[in-house]
């Protein structure tokens, strides 16, 4: 079952063509990586998708509605979250706060907020976190801290945006293991990272693109193994 299609999806930002002509999609389940060099347009995509940015032409679909054009928060509360490349908790609030507040997207009532966003916290190992200013954390519990905010919306796809980056290797495994429990929870998963070794450890499926255009799709191997993939990151071609 498709969860998300994209069909035909383009948006130019003055005489910049950033993402084009743009086709895919994610099925339910599975966890798909979207890939490519610095500027490929991954970031836009993902602005595109959760209704940042409106398409030019071109249609997004979630659940076989069509959602292109909504603004973010009712994108949200269909059930797509997402996570940001530059973590920005609110840093005078603490965790707790912080998730309750994603929480509210899903009710309006404080205790089953505070109860939402604990068991948030809680499923991404923040516990000893949870009292502490979100100013105060270290890199590695903000950007942990950014899935739990997301999780709270109780999302049926996740859309991660660079979580892993700047992370060291012991971050790097405790961070695996939370998207690989996230998805064990029946959540499907969108993914951007730069890190090829846990992008390949991750997903299922990969998609590379460069300049705004898909250039390969298929299983971890096939596109790590693709000329124009390996051209792109490289700058030479397979031989």
């Amino acid at each position: 079952m498709k969860l998300l299609e994209l069909s035909g999806v383009s948006k130019r930002f003055g005489g910049l063509q950033a993402v084009g002509d743009m086709t895919f999609s994610v099925e339910k389940g599975e966890i798909l990586g979207l890939i490519g060099p610095n500027g490929a347009g991954k970031t836009t995509i993902f602005n595109l998708i959760n209704g940042y940015y409106a398409p030019d032409v071109g249609d997004i679909k979630f659940n076989g509605e069509p959602i292109q054009g909504l603004k973010p928060f009712r994108v949200c509360r269909k059930g797509l979250a997402r996570t940001f490349q530059v973590v920005k908790p609110l840093g005078r609030l603490s965790v707790l706060e912080n998730v309750m507040v994603s929480a509210f997207s899903r009710t309006n009532h404080l205790p089953e907020a505070r109860q939402i966003a604990s068991e948030a916290i809680s499923f991404t190992g923040m516990d000893a976190w949870r009292d502490s200013l979100a100013k105060s954390l270290p890199l590695g519990m903000r950007k942990r801290l950014e899935m739990a905010r997301a999780l709270a919306t109780k999302p049926e796809l996740l859309l991660l945006d660079e979580n892993f980056a700047g992370l060291n290797p012991s971050e790097v495994e405790r961070t695996i293991e939370i998207v690989k429990k996230i998805h064990e929870s029946g959540v499907t998963i969108l993914i951007i990272e730069h890190n090829m070794r846990v992008i390949m450890a991750i997903s299922r499926r990969l998609l590379a693109i460069n300049y705004g255009m898909k250039i390969a799709e298929g299983s971890p191997q096939e596109v790590a193994n693709d000329p124009k993939v390996i051209e792109a990151y490289l700058g030479v071609a397979h031989v």
